[in-house]
């Protein structure tokens, strides 16, 4: 066997992940998403649970650009000198 083979095997086998850990992984995942967070572990796929994962953040990242728009567009319309002012910068960043 070559040497550049055996270091493969040797550094895929440190950063292995057992069967275990991965469906502890996913349903913990599982807990997280809104959607699916009230059914059984058992009834939802893992590819179910990556699905709906990507989903949610995506429209978590919606919603942030969302109201960060919406944040700035109040601030544009808000005396720049004045309390409010201050809070909704504050929000920004």
């Amino acid at each position: 066997m070559s040497s550049r083979r055996s270091r493969s095997r040797q550094s895929a086998g440190v950063s292995r992940i057992t069967d275990d850990q991965i469906t502890d992984l996913v349903s913990k995942l599982q807990q997280l998403i809104p959607e699916l967070r009230g059914r059984r572990s058992d009834k939802v796929s893992a590819s179910k649970v990556l699905q709906e994962t990507c989903n949610y953040i995506r429209n978590l990242h919606r919603e942030v650009d969302d109201l960060s728009d919406r944040l700035s567009q109040l601030l544009a319309s808000t005396d720049t000198d004045s309390d409010q002012a201050a809070i909704i910068r504050s929000l920004l960043m």
